[in-house]
């Protein structure tokens, strides 16, 4: 039984997620499926850890000094847990983000204290320009304000904040024939695997990416509607030599998988988790029964409630009147 954690900030909550044997859906004779609940960090995401590696990292060479303003710009989680981080450390945070973004993030980050400024998209969802759009404009707010700008896809610094992530997997689970991870940043993925390979060279690493979008596959960009994932060509983060082979999810199948998760695993996960399980699910299919798949529930599906995510699913409403 760990000793619980006492007489520190809510910093110290993030981390040591549990690790849940999806047992439901293991394919008949595949290998089994774990996933990292991650939905238990302090704002429901994984991107706590990064945030708060980058935020940390900056303070010690002194990038940012106490009280200075930090600038990012996000599609996704990153976002939320960024004005978490500088909530708590004493940054004034802005953020740069799309209408494609689920309003429950939106909310969140203004909850937090984030200054939100929101771009418009066509037809409410992301497109090949809107990364390059959303990285002029918090560009422009670093030159304009003097803001620090995390710029997390091409940081380095998250790759360390997912080290205990690793850690914990290994941990919980020594045994990991194959990991699997959705491209966002590329860091939880590289940060990740980095360890894992460290402990057992013979691990199968792979990549998730949606088939709308096959950035990894052959460098095409293009509409898709997984929050946070990868939508330009080469992500820096990310290295050809750290992983084994890219899954393309279609993201109609990820979203359908987060529907499966919700009616038989009981946990309400967000898109880019709908797509990891459905590579898990693919994977396991394909392995042996003794073998171990490991993958990351990203973030809690509460954040996504507005989309339409859990529309159609089968229950009851009762009117108490």
């Amino acid at each position: 039984m760990q000793t619980p954690k006492t007489n520190t900030n809510s910093l110290a909550a993030i981390g040591d997620s549990p690790m849940v044997d999806f047992s439901s859906l293991r394919p008949d004779n595949g290998a089994s499926i774990h996933v990292k609940w991650e939905g238990v960090n302090p704002t429901g995401s994984l991107k706590d850890r990064m945030a708060l590696a980058m935020i940390d990292a900056a303070r010690r060479r002194g990038d940012l000094e106490a009280g200075e303003p930090v600038v990012e710009f996000t599609g996704g989680s990153t976002g939320s847990s960024l004005a978490f981080v500088c909530a708590v450390l004493g940054h004034p945070f802005h953020v740069v983000t799309a209408d494609c973004v689920a309003e429950e993030k939106i909310s969140s980050m203004r909850a937090l204290g984030a200054r939100i400024e929101t771009l418009e998209t066509p037809n409410g969802v992301s497109y090949d320009g809107l990364f390059e759009d959303l990285r002029e404009r918090a560009l422009q707010v670093r030159d304009e304000t003097g803001a620090y700008f995390t710029n997390q896809f091409e940081n380095p610094d998250q790759l360390e904040g997912y080290r205990p992530l690793a850690e914990e997997i290994l941990d919980q689970q020594p045994e990991v024939d194959e990991f699997v991870m959705i491209v966002g940043t590329g860091g939880c993925a590289m940060g990740t695997a980095r360890v894992l390979r460290e402990a057992d060279t013979d691990v199968t690493i792979s990549v998730v990416e949606p088939a709308e979008s096959p950035v990894l596959t052959d460098g095409t960009a293009g509409e898709h509607s997984v929050q946070g994932t990868a939508i330009v060509e080469s992500p820096p983060l990310v290295d050809d030599d750290a992983y084994d082979r890219v899954f393309t999810i279609p993201s109609e199948e990820g979203i359908e998988c987060v529907r499966e998760i919700a009616q038989t695993e009981g946990l309400l996960v967000g898109t880019s988790t709908g797509m990891n399980v459905a590579a898990a699910k693919r994977i396991a299919a394909e392995r042996d029964p003794d073998d171990t798949v490991v993958t990351i529930a990203c973030d809690t599906g509460l954040k996504y409630l507005s989309d339409g995510l859990y529309e159609g699913l089968e229950g009851s409403t009762f009117c108490l009147c």
